[in-house]
């Protein structure tokens, strides 16, 4: 089969590994450009181009696509079969789309129609859903809103298997969600292809009154608000590691929060965001329940246990953080 994957970050990457490794290697990957990263700003490429390079599969990274690049590119390749696209980072044109009808297959992080955009698994984890999934699905020009081709549970409900190891959604983090969502969303693609291709699939419309949509996540998203009770800041801290992180301020610095645990403490009566002794260390009194950070790390400084922190700067108890 002659197949293109768009796909950018490390959850792009789980997916084009598992098609190398079948009959559906791709002949092309469309990935972003290399970008800038980190304080040295070292041009780096995407996950998904370093493993095209490994197995010699062609590469090309349009800063914009449009009719007259795609024409051009794709002529080359001569008849596509399948065009997948995970994770690409950019939004296909419905006059690229038009060029392969019903040939666009995305991969989508959420049950969709919920979820729609670019922070499923974020939004999944900070609601605190008891399940999530991934979804195969048919592109079309507006966002995740195509006809559904497969879908499948995480947790895997009973029919779907529960053979695997499976972390709980109410300890889940970002990461590894978004790696078994990648790897679940592999295995069904894998099982769906032959499936679409034979036409023994019915694309199956989604409810789109009961579509909900994600936005993308900024830096300010990481700020806590502490009237939030003590289970959604957790949720919070999972949801948003490692990027951009949790953080709140103490004497105008920016402190951030790298772990925590909810507190066995009942007491709610000091004020939001007031930082009262704990053990050997501190809480933080929420709009209900404390909770008691583990690493922190203040502006300018390294990370280092709550504890340690206390001892530089025993006069934080009392104080409220905002």
């Amino acid at each position: 089969m002659n197949i293109i994957f768009f796909g950018t970050p490390y959850f792009s990457k789980i997916i084009l590994e598992k098609l190398i490794q079948t009959s559906y290697r791709p002949a092309l990957v469309i990935t972003a450009p290399d970008k800038p990263v980190g304080r040295k700003k070292i041009l780096t490429p995407p996950p998904t181009k370093v493993l095209a390079q490994k197995h010699a599969i062609k590469i090309w990274q349009p800063e914009k696509l449009n009719i007259e690049n795609w024409k051009s590119e794709i002529n080359k390749l001569g008849d596509i079969d399948l065009a997948i696209v995970a994770a690409y980072g950019k939004i296909i044109p419905k006059s690229i789309l038009n060029t392969l009808p019903a040939k666009f297959i995305n991969i989508h992080p959420s049950l969709l129609p919920k979820y729609r955009g670019p922070s499923p698994i974020q939004s999944a984890i900070l609601n605190g859903d008891e399940k999530t999934g991934v979804t195969i699905m048919l592109l079309d020009e507006k966002m995740d809103h195509g006809p559904i081709l497969a879908s499948r549970e995480y947790p895997r409900n009973k029919e779907q298997g529960t053979n695997k190891s499976q972390i709980p959604m109410t300890k889940i983090t970002t990461p590894e969600l978004s790696d078994i969502l990648a790897e679940e969303g592999a295995e069904l693609l894998v099982e769906t292809i032959p499936k679409w291709i034979n036409k023994e699939i019915e694309p199956k419309e989604q409810n789109h009154n009961k579509a909900t949509y994600t936005k993308i996540i900024t830096r300010e998203d990481g700020r806590v608000d502490w009237k939030k009770p003590a289970q959604y800041i957790e949720r919070q801290l999972r949801a948003l590691t490692p990027w951009p992180g949790i953080f709140t301020f103490w004497k105008d610095k920016r402190l951030k929060i790298i772990s925590l645990h909810i507190a066995a403490k009942k007491s709610d009566s000091h004020a939001i965001g007031q930082l009262v002794p704990y053990k050997d260390s501190f809480a933080v009194q929420t709009g209900a329940g404390f909770v008691v950070p583990k690493i922190v790390q203040l502006e300018g400084k390294k990370p280092q246990s709550a504890e340690e922190f206390l001892k530089g700067h025993s006069s934080i108890l009392g104080n409220t953080l905002s």
